[in-house]
Formats: C-alpha cells, structure tokens, sequence
C-alpha cells in the first residue's frame, strides 16, 4: 500500500509538472543565458524546477520576488538548460555549406550586424545560441545563415531588436532596464535622461565610455523604480536655459460627449490684399476633418475662421474679439513672430490647448503649447542602419551645396569615416579620360553603400541620381556585381517639379520627412475624392495637415487632452504623429519622422 501511493505521488507530481508549457524565449543577462517564463494560474516552483530541469532554489535564488509567492501573469527568469542534440550542425563541412561566418570588428553590434546581411534578429540568435546579443566580444564568431541573407528589412530588423529588449525588461525583481541607443545619443544625454552620472552609466555596462557609444547597441540604464528612489541630480533647474524654467503646469479637463467644442482656427488666410492658397487648403482640409470627427465620434464641433494677415497687431485683436471668448481650442497662428506668444499667455490664462499645426517653435515656451511639425533633434532616429560602423558611406558634392542638410549629416556621423566625391558635369569626354561626372568609381567594391547627395540645385540632383542608376546599369552590363547601396536624400527634393522621380525608385531613394501620403493608399484615395467633390481640386500637403489636425485635437479635446496626449500614438491618414514632453523643452511636441523609402521593385515602404 505504501509503494502504491508513493507512486500515486510520482505520477501527481509529473502531471504537474507536464503541465507547465515551456518557454521558447530566451534572453541573456550579465552573460548568463535565462528562459522568460510568463506564469500561469496553479503553477509552482517545484513544477517549474520539474518542466526547466532546474532546482528550485535556482529559480528562487533568480528571482527575489518570488519568496512571497508565484504571481500568475507575472514574467520570471529560468536558467537556461541546454538540450541534448543542437539545432545547429556540428560537423565544419555542413556547417561552411549552410552558415557564413562573421568576425565581430570594434564598434559592431549584434543589431548593425543583422542589418548588414539583412538577415533576421530571431535567426542570427538562434544560430548562435552561445553568443549574448547585448554583450559581443570583440573577434567573437558568429555563423550568418547563407538563405537567410537579404530576407529582412530595416523595419523588421528593428522590430524584433525592440521586442527582445521588451523581453529583458519584461522580468521583475531586477535592478536595471534595456535601452537601445539611437541616433544624436551621447553618453552625457543618456546620463541626464536616466538620471544617474556618467560613471555610473558606466559601471553599469562593463566600462563603456562615450567613445564605446555605437547606434543600436543595447544598454542597461537604471529601471524606474531605482531612479525615482534616488536623488535627482541629473537634470538640475539651472542646468537649462533660462527659457525653460519655472514653465507653469497647466491641467487641462476633458470635455463631456454631449458639450459643443469651439475651436478657433488662425491663419493668414490673406496678407496685403493677397489670399495664400496654402492656408486656405489647410482650412478646407480641416473642414474635412470635422465632418469625419462628427461622423466617427458624434461630437458637436464649431469652428471659428480668424485671418491674422501675418500681424501680431492683428493677432492681439481677434485675442480681445468677444466671440472669442468662447474658445475651448486654438489652432494656429502659423508664424511664431506673429502674435504666438500673446495667444500663448491668453491661452495660459483661460487653460487652453494651442496647436501649432506647420511651424517649429523656437523661443515660445508653454506647457500649453502642442507642436505638430516634428523635433528637428529626432530627424534621423530610424536611419540607424545607415549610419552604422559596417557601412561604407559617401558623400557626394556639387558645386551648389545645401549647408542645412550638410549641418546635420556631420551632426549624425559625428567622427565616423566617409569618403568624399566632388561631382562635376560634363556633356562631353573622351573614353580615355577620367570624367568626375561619371559615378561608377563610387559601386565599384563589395561594401554596403551609403550615398549622401549634398548638392542643393535641381539640376545637379537629377543629374547625379541619372548618374548613379547609369553606373548601376554599366556594371551589370560589364558582367560585375553590382554591391547593395542606397541613396540619402533631402526630403526638399519633392518641391522639385522637373526632377525624374523614377530615378528615386531605381537608387532606393531614402527620406526623412516631416509629412508623407502615398496617393495609391485607400485612406488617402477617400480623401482625395472627398476633396474634389467639396472644393473641386486635387488637394495638397497643406490639406492633408489641415485634416490631420482637426482628426487628432478635436477628438482629443474629450479624452487624451487630459493626459497631455503623452504615449497616445495618432495617424488620421499616413503620416503617424506621438508628442511627447521633453525635459529641455516646456512645449509638448511630435517627435516622429517620416522615413520613406523608395524600393526598387516601385513601391514605397513608410516606418
């Protein structure tokens, strides 16, 4: 009877045990390689140390958190037995015939090495499982799996980077959090915005320095728990300009569903007896946007038309217009030095919202003031892959240079190299002769190019994309293979009405841009057509913002504009807006860009 229940025990204990679905996900942490395990409702310890193959003082000892108690839903580490047979081949013939391999070089990441053979995150992982993706060694060795090579995009390289980093920061009972380096980061900037010194960022990544600091690595930053427990000495009051301080807090109070909305739209709708067509497709557009916010959301909404004539004199008048009293939302004016600040103390006063729907805000400062048009800081935040150590970029000048665009390529690459090709046309040369208007020399290598136009005429530009697709096609036809490169572009391009926009498909033309609607998309071919039919025109950028303005604030008004719109990420048609509240800045601003490629196969990918 007694060896009777004793196994009536073993097999309760192994049902128990088979109950538990083992996790396939797998993160490393201070080199050591752990299971995240997501615990579910009448799992325990010792079914855990019986599905994992650990002892239970294992799985306590990782997880301090646990002593009082399994929380269902909550996320724990289990360290990380190895299986008996390996998913990777061992033999060095199968292996040379399946994998490529990789030399870790100084300043490489796992990240900027996914990209370099656009092979997936997931996949580079799981063929090298001894490897810690946020911790590579210098000469480490990693096997490139060779059908896998040119299957990922940026996008999806970035996706699955950002969701491992999600899985670290996932596990409770740890001291630290993940942060992926992004682009105009430095090591002082990461210090003040996780609020700890400079030596302790340090410390807290085995001795990285800001020399050692490379875009898209992955980082551990204080998590916020241990943040707020200590002292904030990072971002003092009188470490910011003066302009930023003592900003008052504005609380703002949502609207009830059935209470009308009054908004008050300023804009320079006529100056000096002329009417600016910009501002007066951006209010049809807006009026778009309130049809469709009536319609979407049965909200009552008013607008009121005031034409500033681009005078702050005539700005402090409509201020003290009795209708305008009225007001529950501005939008508008345009320009900052035409009356934004005397709109901007008005509004302070009476606690209401101010949108400025095209214009960078410079000087004004006010937690009630929202900016649209997106934070110059983060323009090339999701150019990451392009700037990387793996990369070989070039610049390529004209005699006409854009010094704006010159300003923030150096800002970017900072002391990364780069080689410098000086364009110069020439309608005639001899086969013999070296002529600088011919491109090949720059995709004559097997590197991952990066080609920087710098040049700030029509002209020059159409010429040496013609240029770029003309050596493109010269070394195929010569037999050579022609190496992967893409084109970095000046979003000023698309004001260009004569340029050959075929030629941005066949370089894989890559922007930052503020706006962007692709036109072949259902949500913007609707617009479109509800434009020509209220206003009889095909409608511009300026209508697209007018819509997205009034699809994003007006709503808001009964819901997020409580929260400041903080996290609330809001893409009315194409372009995806997120504000957020910088600590160097009072005003509540968008910080997405736009990239948009265009692909060779003549489609435009959006991110």
């Amino acid at each position: 009877m007694k060896r009777f229940f004793i196994t009536v025990l073993l097999i309760a204990w192994g049902l128990c045990a088979s109950a538990v679905e083992r996790s396939q996900t797998i993160v490393y942490i201070n080199g050591s390689k752990y299971y995240v395990h997501t615990v579910r409702k009448g799992e325990t310890v010792r079914a855990l140390s019986q599905a994992y193959g650990v002892s239970e003082t294992a799985i306590l000892s990782n997880n301090p958190t646990m002593r009082g108690g399994l929380k269902e839903a909550a996320n724990i580490k289990i360290p990380y037995v190895a299986p008996s047979e390996s998913s990777v081949p061992q033999s060095e013939r199968k292996l040379r015939k399946m994998f490529d391999r990789h030399t870790v070089a100084k300043g490489e990441t796992f990240y900027s090495i996914s990209r370099r053979y656009e092979i997936p995150v997931s996949t580079l992982m799981a063929d090298n499982p001894s490897v810690d993706p946020a911790q590579l060694r210098l000469g480490e060795s990693l096997l490139i799996r060779k059908t896998q090579i040119g299957t990922e995009d940026a996008a999806g390289s970035q996706a699955e980077w950002e969701e491992y980093r999600d899985r670290l920061n996932s596990l409770s009972g740890d001291s630290v959090s993940y942060h992926i380096v992004q682009p105009g980061d430095t090591f002082y900037s990461l210090a003040r915005r996780f609020q700890v010194s400079e030596q302790q960022l340090s410390e807290l990544n085995n001795g990285l320095n800001a020399a050692g600091l490379r875009i898209g690595a992955m980082i551990r930053i204080p998590d916020e728990q241990s943040v707020v427990s200590q002292p904030v000495d990072a971002v003092q009051s009188d470490s910011l300009p003066e302009s930023f301080r003592e900003v008052p807090q504005i609380m703002f109070r949502a609207l009830r569903a059935k209470q009308p909305l009054q908004v008050a739209l300023l804009l320079p709708i006529e100056a000096q007896g002329e009417v600016n067509p910009n501002y007066m497709e951006f209010y049809q557009g807006f009026l778009l946007g309130l049809d469709s916010v009536r319609t979407r959301y049965g909200y009552s909404v008013d607008v009121a038309l005031y034409n500033t004539k681009r005078d702050a004199e005539r700005v402090r008048a409509i201020l003290e217009m009795p209708d305008f009293s009225r007001t529950q939302l501005i939008i508008g004016p345009v320009y900052e030095e035409s009356g934004l600040q005397d709109v901007v103390e008005y509004a302070e006063r009476h606690e209401i919202p101010v949108v400025s729907p095209l214009a960078h805000i410079e000087r004004v400062r006010s937690d009630i003031l929202f900016q649209m048009a997106p934070d110059s800081v983060g323009k090339y935040d999701k150019m990451a892959d392009l700037f990387g150590l793996e990369k070989r970029i070039s610049l390529i000048y004209s005699e006409y240079t854009d010094p704006e665009f010159e300003r923030e390529i150096f800002a970017y690459l900072g002391d990364r190299p780069c080689r410098r090709f000086d364009y110069k046309y020439e309608h005639e040369t001899s086969r013999l002769e070296k002529s600088s208007s011919d491109l090949t020399p720059l995709l004559e290598n097997d590197e991952d190019n990066v080609l920087i136009v710098m040049a700030d005429s029509e002209i020059d530009v159409d010429r040496i994309l013609a240029g770029i697709a003309s050596a493109d096609t010269n070394l195929k036809a010569r037999g050579r293979t022609v190496p992967r490169f893409v084109v970095l572009g000046n979003a000023r391009w698309n004001r260009y009405n004569n340029i050959d926009r075929t030629m941005f498909f066949k370089n894989h033309v890559i922007f930052s841009s503020t706006y962007h609607a692709k036109r072949d998309a259902q949500i913007v071919r609707d617009f479109d057509s509800a434009y020509i039919r209220a206003f009889g025109t095909l409608p511009t950028l300026y209508a697209y913002r007018g819509y997205d303005a009034a699809m994003i604030f007006c709503p808001a008004m009964y819901n997020d504009i409580e929260y400041d719109m903080e996290g609330r990420v809001y893409a009315p048609l194409q372009t995806v807006y997120r504000f957020e509240y910088p600590v160097t800045n009072a005003n509540h601003v968008n910080r997405n860009w736009m990239r948009v490629d265009y692909n060779p196969d003549f489609t435009i990918t959006l991110q």
